[in-house]
């Protein structure tokens, strides 16, 4: 289902959003959304069997349906987006289950791509911690629907990133030249830390911090220079990274020839709408979080952002065609 980028839409007569801008002599263009969800009844239902009621402490599960993903997109002059399954992921403790449950969700997305060419492409879910069955899943979702990458959670199971067993994971994403995209989930110890408030309120920052250190401080970031990572929510990194610099420096051996962290976050690519590492507008993609972020939400994110970071649209459309582009060339290689 690999995505074909699409022209932005002019708008229907009972939805009548601002123009989008064009470029001279060209169509209008749209935002490119990488970080976009959804949801189907019998995910759902799977979640909500295995405890997930509050998905990560929030009142409850969004409505989602293929009509209002659209109506969202064409209000907010949104072309295309990169749909993914969000937290708390496809893996409830089975990993039977986790593999259908990612296939399913994966197949959904595809059709989803198929239906409405151009509008929908997919970052494909896989069934970690079960490394196996997340290879499998990883050719499928590649070699048959062809998405444009993968979600990746923080942690899965309580593993962070940089377990050593997920080392065939990553040299298979590195050989396909993968973009991941690595999404906050609550931490192993949510109730001892979150202090009874929704985890994406403070927990998703820092449990993003977390995986990140843990790709950096294990060189995963710089084994496998062939993954682009999409990170978010990034406001806390730039911090975390001096001090780990500083920390290294001062008390711990060489680290084995690793770049410092600091530099290994100039080669992420960063959400514009969940709070970008200031100097980093040169890797911003845009991401609106819907449908767990509500339509006005995102509105209002693309409001600020606009009046906060001038030229972000360009540069985000810029960043993410080229992510998509080198999909498409990687695959048209093989």
């Amino acid at each position: 289902m690999g995505l074909r980028l699409l022209a932005f839409p002019r708008p229907s007569s009972r939805c009548a959003p601002s123009a989008p801008q064009s470029r001279p002599g060209g169509p209008m263009t749209g935002l490119i959304d990488v970080h976009s969800h959804f949801l189907l009844p019998e995910y759902v239902a799977a979640a909500e069997r295995a405890g997930h009621l509050r998905p990560d402490g929030m009142p409850g599960w969004p409505e989602w349906s293929v009509r209002k993903q659209l109506d969202l997109m064409d209000q907010n002059e949104i072309a295309t987006a990169l749909l993914s399954v969000s937290s708390p992921g496809v893996h409830f403790g089975d990993d039977f289950r986790a593999q259908v449950l990612a296939r399913r969700m994966n197949e959904a997305a595809a059709e989803l791509g198929r239906d409405h060419p151009g509008r929908f492409g997919s970052f494909a879910s896989l069934p970690l911690p079960d490394v196996e069955g997340a290879l499998v899943e990883l050719n499928y979702a590649y070699d048959v629907l062809h998405a444009d990458g993968v979600v990746l959670m923080s942690n899965a199971g309580g593993q962070y990133p940089g377990e050593p067993s997920w080392e065939p994971l990553w040299q298979a994403l590195n050989d396909r030249s993968a973009v991941v995209l690595l999404h906050p989930t609550s931490p192993p110890q949510w109730r001892q830390v979150s202090l009874d408030r929704p985890r994406p309120m403070i927990e998703f920052v820092f449990d993003s911090a977390r995986a990140v250190t843990d790709l950096a401080l294990t060189g995963v970031f710089a084994r496998y220079l062939g993954i682009r990572f999409i990170v978010s929510p990034a406001g806390a990194l730039p911090m975390i990274a001096d001090r780990l610099d500083l920390f290294q420096s001062t008390f711990t051996p060489p680290s084995g020839g690793l770049p410092s962290v600091a530099s290994q976050l100039h080669t992420l690519w960063y959400d514009a709408a969940g709070a970008p590492p200031p100097d980093s507008a040169d890797r911003l993609v845009f991401g609106s979080g819907y449908c767990f972020t509500p339509t006005d939400a995102v509105s209002r994110q693309i409001a600020s952002l606009d009046v906060a970071v001038p030229g972000w649209r360009e540069h985000a459309n810029t960043n993410a065609s080229e992510l998509i582009s080198a999909r498409a060339h990687s695959r048209a290689r093989t």
